[in-house]
């Protein structure tokens, strides 16, 4: 998307760039031409004094109104934009604070916030969930029909055949689309919406330290139908969840309008500061002053193969940051205090955990951290592997399209068919296993004499599982594994609405010499059988999805 990013128009045409931005959009002390809040009745309406008002139902908090340049984009389906599906009689009020002024909305114990500042093109929002009594799950905002054209993969365009729940949807030409499939995992955006026409229509996420699931988690980001889109921020979301959810104030996460261009990265995650809303009185804000550092030195005995990822995590909070591919240098600013356990991850896969207290104003340094070398798996010698192990089914055949894309559409591979090692054997190996579609996949492979006259370990890593589907393996008809206990996994639907996010494990089978053929001119045969007792049929039948394979020499 084009460069130019969120510039307020009219009195205040802000310079472009995070720096300026910050400096003269978001702590400004003046005041636009038009800036201000009135009353009609229903609603508080809102002039930023840019070129955005919008409206706010007194009775309720909805979000009825979106108008920007003179077009109003809220709205589809005769629905508002709002927490959850609307949270209904609302006490709500609004004050103003020299160039911000606050909406203030309470349902029970959920108390939720609008912020709009003199010469911005922004909203910016804050929900605060306190408890389970109100299923607040995520703010999104609805846009009416025909404001924004959008063909991307993740498009919940309906479809005449809903070929599961009420949510998957195949079109004609056989591709399927669902508002679940997203590509993305959270740490992959900052912000997600449309361009059209000179207009773009954001929403920003928020740090997500409330929200849970970890850096690599995937969920509802927007989608489109034949009556309008929708943006999402994500509060907590249930499918395919490893974590528990957490409470407290979570934000602030913006919609944003725009040129055309993408939003300001001075509005991102990480990068945002709210100093002016300090002095707002929201219960729960904490502000940067308030807050602690993680820094890390290094981390040594990376594979430089991979990204490495620092996770900050405990009941009440998350945080993550990238590790430098030269010398793994981190830097995970913004964290509440408390005692949280740090988790190194080689691309999702968890090699090396300890636990770090945070404190206020302050930076805990951390000496360089070494990865010891039988945390990573990869460092086993094999007498041969499929995959690596990084936490991912990625290179593993259809893994990729999996991501925004049911198991059943017209560009996945065939999920059947066996596998030879030496010719191509990961691309080959289908990404995920089912007891009703691919069990009992065979893998074929060589030994030799030597290698023949011993017994090896046999691993298979996986990144999650549906109903307890788990792998009973055979070798050369002549041993099989007992059945292994299940690990636990999230227990939603994973497999068909675009998410391989689970508890990375590994399942390893102690497999006797006695298996293995002498001749080493034959090939032996591995079989795997997904097993389970749960689970319904076909495509949501017990099933994993697979990490890597390998045999130990």
């Amino acid at each position: 998307m084009p460069g130019p990013t969120n510039r307020p128009v009219g009195r205040r045409a802000v310079v472009l760039g995070a720096t300026a931005v910050v400096g003269a959009a978001l702590t400004g002390t003046g005041h636009a031409a038009g800036f201000g809040h009135t009353d009609d009745g229903s609603h508080y309406v809102v002039d930023t004094g840019a070129q955005l008002v919008f409206k706010v139902s007194k009775s309720t908090g909805d979000l009825t109104s979106l108008v920007y340049r003179g077009t109003e984009y809220q709205g589809y389906g005769g629905m508002n934009s709002h927490i959850e599906s609307g949270l209904g009689a609302s006490a709500v009020s609004i004050k103003q604070s020299g160039p911000t002024i606050l909406i203030s909305v309470t349902h029970g114990t959920l108390k939720h916030y609008y912020a709009a500042r003199s010469g911005e093109n922004n909203i910016y929002l804050w929900t605060d969930k306190a408890d389970t009594s109100v299923s607040a799950t995520r703010y999104i905002v609805r846009v009416k029909k025909g404001a924004f054209l959008n063909d991307e993969p993740d498009s919940y365009t309906y479809a005449p055949t809903a070929i599961e729940a009420s949510d998957v949807f195949r079109k004609p030409d056989g591709q399927t689309r669902s508002k679940h499939y997203s590509r993305r995992r959270v740490m992959d955006y900052d912000h997600i919406g449309w361009s059209a026409g000179g207009v773009g229509l954001w929403m920003v996420r928020s740090n997500h330290e409330k929200a849970s699931g970890g850096p690599f988690y995937r969920s509802l980001l927007r989608h489109q139908s034949a009556d309008g889109g929708g943006l999402y921020e994500i509060l907590y979301y249930g499918q395919n969840q490893t974590e528990a959810q957490r409470f407290g104030l979570q934000g602030p996460y913006v919609i944003a309008f725009t040129d055309g261009g993408a939003p300001s990265p001075a509005l991102f995650p990480g990068t945002l500061t709210t100093p002016w809303a300090d002095s707002l009185g929201i219960p729960g804000y904490v502000p940067a002053s308030a807050r602690g550092r993680v820094a890390g030195v290094g981390i040594s005995g990376r594979d430089t193969a991979y990204p490495y990822t620092v996770g900050l995590a405990n009941a009440a909070a998350q945080y993550w940051g990238p590790a430098r591919s030269s010398d793994g240098f981190f830097s995970v600013p913004g964290v509440l205090p408390g005692t949280y356990t740090l988790t190194v991850f080689k691309g999702e896969l968890a090699v090396y955990t300890t636990s770090v207290n945070v404190s206020a104003g302050s930076t805990t340094t951390l000496n360089t951290i070494a990865i010891p070398s039988s945390n990573d798996p990869s460092n086993a010698s094999a007498i041969w592997r499929i995959g690596d192990w990084n936490g991912t089914p990625g290179g593993f055949k259809n893994a990729d399209l999996m991501t925004y894309a049911h198991p059943s559409d017209v560009r996945a591979a065939s999920w059947t068919g066996n596998v030879v090692i030496g010719d191509g054997e990961t691309a080959a190996f289908p990404c995920y296993l089912w007891k009703d579609v691919n069990s009992g996949i065979l893998v074929y492979f060589r030994l030799t004499a030597a290698q023949a006259a011993a017994a090896h370990t046999l691993r298979i890593g996986v990144t999650t599982a549906y109903a307890n589907g788990r792998p009973r393996v055979t070798v050369n008809d002549a041993w099989t594994s007992a059945v292994p206990s299940p690990p636990t996994q999230p227990n939603t639907r994973s497999l068909t609405n675009g998410s391989y996010r689970g508890n990375n494990h590994t399942f390893t089978y102690s497999v006797p010499a006695s298996a293995w053929k002498t001749d080493t001119s034959q090939y032996n045969v591995l079989r795997i059988d997904v097993v389970s007792g749960s689970g319904a049929s076909g495509f949501l039948s017990a099933g994993t999805a697979v990490d890597a394979i390998d045999l130990l020499a």
